[in-house]
């Protein structure tokens, strides 16, 4: 029995060297050790022996077991640590190559400084679908039925909805206003929150324009508010995002949804007011109408327009973007144009 012990040693051990990979050491292992194995055999024949041979035969093949099971973790660590050796091949010195790096669309992290203004400020965040109706896109804004706004010429309505009314006329949104109606029947007044998103109009793209765009809206309601004040938040705003004064001026403009309506202009950043072919050679851009909410948009969001009142603004998310970075053309942000995203990374 001694000699056959010996035997399944050094067989053992010439296997556990020549195996080259983890799978073939665990085959070998199985072959050995397992509960088939030649030395398990062994072990199992024990009880069956003479007394007289027994312990000495226990002892001894329980011996080879441990120096057989110490062989087969050895070479396993053996096979682990060439796996990852490196290749001879391998020369440190030479400079590696850097992985590519992504980073935030210009547009996406003009979108964040806003949020930390306005968050810095009380305001909360809202959100909500890029699919509305002619219910909140218009009806609840103060749009007339005949507005051509409601037009497919400046509308996307969806497919089996363009011919419906109110709720049930839907469309990809053509502003975010509606939002502010939403916001303002499911909350409690009064009501400090901006909503940033995507906006769709059908129409001609061109320097300035795009099909669909961001834009950023900003609304308080509440009781006794100052019109005037509105005017700071706007240049506090603008000033935190730019980290300087940018001169403002405010024009009259009408907007169903206000009442007064105002169109706010910011000196264009890109001539520094000299003219240019953004702003039209006038040295002034339009970067978001303004007002105080129209008393019917106060009544569609179940509010008396005599107790509240307060100050919207509607900022042009992508010609504001156009202005930190002095790009004359929108459509850059959408051409997919990795030399141009780069700049920003």
């Amino acid at each position: 029995m001694k000699e056959k012990l010996d035997a399944i040693l050094a067989e053992g051990n010439a296997k556990i060297s020549e195996a080259k990979t983890l799978p073939e050491l665990q085959d070998v292992k199985a072959a050995l050790l397992g509960k088939s194995g030649t030395l398990t055999e062994i072990l199992k024949e024990v009880p069956k022996m003479e007394a007289s041979l027994r312990a000495e035969t226990g002892r001894a093949a329980n011996e080879i077991k441990q120096q057989l099971t110490k062989a087969v973790d050895a070479r396993g660590e053996e096979i682990r640590l060439k796996a990852s050796e490196i290749s001879p091949d391998f020369d440190c010195t030479v400079p590696g190559i850097l992985p590519l790096r992504g980073g935030l669309h210009p547009i996406t992290q003009m979108c964040y400084d806003l949020n930390d203004a306005f968050l810095s400020l009380g305001f909360e965040i809202f959100e909500e679908s890029d699919i509305s109706s002619e219910l909140y896109a218009f009806d609840s804004l103060n749009f007339p039925p005949e507005h051509p706004a409601r037009e497919s010429m400046d509308t996307y309505w969806l497919a089996g909805h363009e011919n419906g009314s109110g709720g049930e006329r839907l469309c990809l949104r053509p502003h975010l206003t509606g939002a502010s109606v939403r916001f303002m029947q499911t909350h409690e007044p009064p009501y400090r929150f901006v909503y940033p998103g995507r906006a769709y109009r059908n129409e001609a793209t061109d320097a300035r324009h795009e099909r669909a765009f961001f834009q950023y809206e900003a609304l308080i309601v509440q009781r006794d508010f100052q019109f005037s004040s509105g005017m700071v938040m706007i240049k506090s705003i603008l000033s935190k995002v730019f980290g300087r004064d940018v001169p403002v001026r405010m024009r009259v403009g009408f907007f169903p949804f206000v009442e007064p309506g105002f169109e706010i202009d910011m000196q264009c950043l890109i001539c520094e007011g000299n003219g240019c072919s953004v702003c039209k050679q006038v040295g002034w851009i339009e970067i978001m109408p303004g007002g105080t909410p129209h008393p019917n948009v106060l009544r569609s969001a179940n509010l008396d327009p005599a107790e509240f009142t307060g100050f919207y603004v509607n900022i042009g998310l992508d010609r504001l973007t156009m202005m930190r970075y002095g790009i004359d053309d929108v459509r850059l942000f959408r051409s997919g144009d990795l030399r141009f995203l780069q700049q920003f990374n």
